[in-house]
């Protein structure tokens, strides 16, 4: 792929996935073939930031882990009422790294 279209994603995208991975994604971006720009620029990105927030007016409910697609995890976390409050406690600290990790696991098909 052409580096001004790889510069441009990044710029656009790269709030969604975490710094150290960067480096790596912009590799492999460059390798990709042309033919996936049209893909990679429809897929939704979760934002931490708004996951984050989520997590922490609703998380005892599981809808963090609802919106970020750990539908298992969500129902767990809504019957325990966010695990009796301490895992809704924990993913206020977890929760944004999680949803950059699904961000990647979202991207990974496109790029190989």
């Amino acid at each position: 792929m052409e580096e001004n279209k790889v510069d441009m994603f990044l710029m656009a995208n790269g709030r969604y996935f975490e710094s150290t991975q960067i480096p790596q994604l912009k590799d492999r971006l460059l390798r990709a073939d042309d033919s996936k720009w049209t893909m990679l620029q429809s897929i939704d990105y979760k934002n931490p930031t708004t996951t984050l927030i989520v997590s922490i007016l609703v998380g005892y409910l599981g809808i963090d882990r609802f919106m970020i697609g750990d539908t298992g995890l969500g129902v767990l976390k809504l019957i325990t009422c966010g695990g009796f409050g301490i895992w809704a406690i924990v993913d206020w600290f977890l929760i944004m790294d999680l949803t950059r990790d699904k961000n990647m696991e979202k991207l990974q098909p496109f790029l190989f």
